[in-house]
């Protein structure tokens, strides 16, 4: 089968032939249709110094995705072969206190899907039948390929309650964006966002965000002058993994603000305790989703009217990943979707079962 490889110890990815890979008793097969470009399979075809410290070569890479069932393991109950899925890619090992009490998104031993172990960018891939989520009918593929990081951002922005509050997001990215689109679901007064890049911005305005800011062109300040906040934002949600925008929340804080941070920041990133104290802030650190929570959560909000669909600018075939790794690269961009099917051959079912 084709699938997309980090190959070699250096920038770029493969379009390259591997086995279709074997199931376990309590895994299944998915014949991908749709995966969509994350900002983690970006680090890892620049091959930056994260990507080189975390990522085996080779291996598939990809997270994001929507598929069908293709094969299931003996174990496996409540899913049949043809079953429209998507999954959650932070695979827990079930054992450490975290797992043991019912918290799985806090486990110690979290496996990435196509950070440590191979991906869903291919024809086929396995994933443990219990991080496997059915797709309801009334959610589209496209829509189904996006749900990993729409999953982040409904985890960040519902960490706090958000009806009548004044937010601040920092980084229009697609996470961002989205975080965006579900506070003003939510009910949040203003949402202000700041971003460098003018598409994004635009972009932002139209999946919900009430005010824009180029950090290039225009100042916070100026901006909550303009917005009427007066004494600060209530809720702060970090998306860029900049010391500056974390800055900027703990600055711009009002006392008592709730502030959660998604975005990756430097290791040697500077927090000012002072501030964090003496406006006795809460800080909370985010990392994926709440499993299975922020899921039901995800649908329930999309089948409630919340439109993600503007958010997804480009498709392309899986042969033209290039110009899809481009797109993001120029972030004049949304969503990037790769579309398998063109690909995709039936395998054939002797079985639904695993050997």
């Amino acid at each position: 089968m084709k699938a997309l490889v980090k190959k070699y110890n250096k920038p770029g990815l493969w379009l390259d032939d591997v086995p279709i890979p074997d199931i376990t008793e309590d895994e299944v097969l998915i014949k991908v249709r749709k995966t969509s470009i994350c900002g983690t399979d970006i680090h890892i075809y620049k091959w930056d110094d994260w990507a080189q410290k975390i990522i085996p070569v080779p291996m598939v890479i990809g997270h994001e995705f929507m598929g069908e069932i293709a094969k299931i393991g003996r174990q496996v109950k409540d899913l049949k072969v043809g079953d429209r899925v998507t999954g959650e890619g932070h695979i827990c090992c079930g054992h450490c206190p975290p797992c043991g009490q019912g918290k799985r998104h806090l486990c110690m031993n979290t496996l990435g899907l196509g950070v440590n172990r191979h991906g869903c960018f291919a024809e086929y891939f396995n994933l443990p039948a219990q991080n496997v989520f059915p797709l309801p009918s009334t959610i589209s593929d496209d829509i189904g390929s996006i749900c990993d990081p729409f999953g982040n951002a409904v985890h960040s922005a519902l960490s706090f309650p958000l009806i009548g509050e004044d937010v601040l997001i920092t980084g229009a990215g697609p996470i961002g964006i989205m975080a965006a689109a579900t506070a003003r679901k939510a009910g949040a007064r203003t949402i202000v966002i700041t971003d460098h890049s003018p598409y994004r911005l635009e972009l932002a305005k139209k999946m919900g965000a009430t005010h824009t800011v180029d950090i290039n062109h225009q100042k916070l300040a100026d901006v909550m002058k303009e917005a009427n906040i007066l004494f600060g934002f209530t809720v702060g949600l970090e998306m860029s993994g900049s010391q500056r925008a974390l800055t900027d929340h703990l600055v711009y804080a009002q006392h008592g603000a709730h502030i959660a941070l998604l975005g990756i920041l430097p290791s040697n990133c500077n927090i000012d305790g002072n501030l964090v104290i003496f406006k006795m802030l809460t800080l909370k650190g985010i990392h994926g989703r709440k499993i299975f929570t922020t899921w039901f959560q995800m649908m329930h909000l999309l089948e409630s009217g919340l439109d993600l669909t503007p958010l997804i600018t480009h498709h392309f075939p899986i042969d033209d990943f290039e110009k899809g790794f481009k797109a993001m690269l120029d972030v004049n961009c949304g969503k990037v979707i790769f579309d398998w099917s063109l690909l995709a051959p039936c395998i054939k079912q002797d079985g639904q079962t695993a050997d």
